[in-house]
C-alpha cells in the first residue's frame, strides 16, 4: 500500500518550512523515525522523521523550495498492510500546499476555522480598488503571483470589504483554500504594520547600481537572516528603547567559577558566566516583575508573566538563534549550565526544535568571548528587556587607600521605555551587579 507522507503541523504559528536538504531518494528503504528532510522555519532548522516504514516510491519535496503544512513531501510503499507506529507526537496536518505568500511573519493566533464548503473552482470576483492598507505589503514578482486563489465568494467579499488583496493571503485550508479567518489574520497583520510605521517615515529607496563602481555578487538571505531582519526592524520601529550601562566586580565570583568548573563539566555542562547570569537575572526578574512583562497596545494592558523563561542568544553559522531555558528561577546554576550547553550545541548542529525557541520572557546576549567594551542590544519583542554582556577586564580599583587589581564586567540593559522607567531600569541592572559582587544577596532576595 502506497502512503502519502505530509508535512505535519509544526507549531501554533508556523505554517510552512523551507527544504534545506533532501535526505532520501526513490528506492531507499526507510524506517519509522528515519529522517527524510532537513527543514528550516523562522524559528529553527530540524529534521523531519518518517511516520511510515517502507520503500520510497516518490519524493516531491525539493531542495530550496518552500512547503506548507499538510503538503505531501514523499510517498512510501508501506512494508506492511497496517500503518507503522506513529513517530514522536504527531498532529493532523492543517493544510495542503499553496504557493508561498510574500515573506511576512504570521502573528500568533488560534488556528483558523474549517473553510466553507463551496465550489473551489469559483472564478475570482473583481478586485476592489487598492486601499492604503495594501500599500504596506511587499509586492511579489509577476511570475510568482497566484493566477487564481481558491476561496468562497463570501470570503472574497470579506477581503474586498477589508481592503485585502486575497492573492496575498496565506490559505490554510485544503489545497491552499483561503478561509474567512485567514483573511482576518492577514488584515490584522497589515493593520499592525500600519500602526508600527513611524510617523513621517520615508519610503524605502532603491539601491544604486553598485556594478557601476566595480564587481559585485549577490547571495540570497537565509531564512534565519530574513526573519532576524524583520524582527529587528519591527522591534526598532515599535519599541522606544533605552540602554542603561553598569559594571560589576566579578573577581570573587570568577574565582568561584574557576574552582567549580570541573565539577559542572563532569555533569555535562560548562560553568560559564552566562549560566551564572541566567540565575542572577531570574532572581532580578522576580524582584522587578515589570521587566518580565509585555505591552499589549491593542488593549492598553500590561501582561505580567508568572513564569521566567530566559532566552540565550547563540551565534551560529546561519545567524543568531535564541533557545529558551524554561523556569530558570527554579534551577540551580549547575543545572542551568548543563541545559544552556545542550541548547547551544543543538543550535549549532541544526537540531533545535521550533518550540525550544518560543516563550522567552527575557534575553541574555553575551559577546564577552569575542571582545568589546560595551554594546546596545535590541529588545527582543514582545519582551521588554535584554541584557548585553561584554568582555571582563582587570582594572585598578581604589580600595582602603590603595589601588588593587579587580576583574570588572561591563553590562548593558536595553529596555522598553513605554513600560520601564529609567530609574527602574537602573535599579534592575544595579541589582544584577550587586548579586554578582555579593552572591549571598541572591540567596537573601532572589
Amino acid at each position: 500500500m502506497i502512503k502519502d507522507i505530509k508535512l505535519p503541523e509544526l507549531t501554533e504559528s508556523t505554517y510552512a518550512a523551507d527544504v534545506v536538504k533532501v535526505l532520501v531518494k526513490v528506492g531507499d528503504t526507510v524506517k519509522v523515525d528515519q529522517s527524510l528532510l532537513e527543514l528550516e522555519t523562522d524559528k529553527a532548522v530540524f529534521e523531519m522523521p518518517s511516520p511510515e516504514a517502507g520503500t520510497v516510491v516518490e519524493v516531491l519535496a525539493q531542495k530550496g523550495t518552500s512547503i506548507k503544512v499538510g503538503e505531501v513531501v514523499a510517498r512510501v510503499e508501506s512494508a506492511a498492510a497496517v500503518p507503522a507506529p506513529a513517530a514522536a507526537p504527531r498532529r493532523t496536518a492543517a493544510a495542503e500546499r499553496a504557493p508561498s505568500p510574500p515573506s511576512v511573519s504570521v502573528p500568533q493566533s488560534p488556528a483558523p476555522a474549517p473553510p466553507q464548503e463551496e465550489n473551489p473552482s469559483q472564478a475570482p470576483s473583481p478586485k476592489a480598488p487598492p486601499s492604503p492598507v495594501q500599500a504596506l505589503l511587499p509586492v511579489a514578482p509577476a511570475e510568482e503571483a497566484r493566477p487564481s486563489t481558491p476561496a468562497a465568494p463570501s470570503v472574497r467579499r470579506l477581503a474586498r470589504e477589508l481592503g485585502v488583496d486575497i492573492t496575498k493571503v496565506a490559505g490554510t485550508g485544503p489545497r491552499g483554500r483561503v478561509s474567512a479567518d485567514d483573511v482576518k489574520i492577514h488584515a490584522k497583520l497589515v493593520m499592525g504594520a500600519e500602526r508600527s510605521e513611524p510617523a513621517g517615515a520615508l519610503p524605502a529607496k532603491a539601491l544604486p547600481d553598485f556594478a557601476r563602481f566595480g564587481s559585485v555578487r549577490r547571495e540570497p538571505m537565509s531564512k534565519v537572516r530574513r526573519i532576524t531582519a524583520e524582527a529587528m526592524a519591527h522591534a526598532w520601529a515599535t519599541v522606544p528603547q533605552v540602554t542603561q550601562y553598569d559594571e560589576a566586580d566579578i573577581t570573587d565570583i570568577e574565582a568561584f567559577r574557576s574552582k567549580h568548573a570541573a565539577r559542572v563539566e563532569a555533569a555535562g555542562g560548562k560553568l560559564t558566566m552566562t549560566a551564572v547570569l541566567a540565575k542572577v537575572a531570574a532572581g532580578a526578574l522576580r524582584a522587578f516583575p515589570r521587566l518580565n512583562a509585555s505591552v499589549d497596545t491593542d488593549r492598553s494592558e500590561v501582561v505580567f508573566k508568572d513564569f521566567i523563561h530566559v532566552g540565550i542568544a547563540v551565534d551560529t553559522d546561519r545567524g543568531l538563534l535564541v533557545p529558551v531555558v524554561r523556569d530558570a528561577d527554579t534551577k540551580n546554576i549547575a543545572a542551568l549550565a548543563v541545559e544552556i550547553a545542550a541548547l547551544a550545541e543543538k543550535a549549532r548542529a541544526k537540531r533545535l526544535a521550533p518550540e525550544e525557541m518560543e516563550g522567552g520572557t527575557f534575553t541574555i546576549s553575551n559577546l564577552g568571548g569575542i571582545g568589546g567594551v560595551g554594546f546596545s542590544p535590541i529588545v527582543y519583542w514582545p519582551q521588554v528587556a535584554i541584557l548585553g554582556v561584554s568582555r571582563a577586564q582587570t582594572q585598578p580599583v581604589w580600595r582602603e587607600g590603595q589601588f588593587v587589581p579587580r576583574l570588572i564586567l561591563p553590562l548593558s540593559l536595553s529596555y522598553d521605555h513605554r513600560l520601564v522607567d529609567g530609574a527602574e531600569g537602573a535599579r534592575f541592572l544595579r541589582w544584577i551587579c550587586q548579586a554578582l559582587e555579593e552572591p549571598m544577596l541572591l540567596a537573601l532576595e532572589g
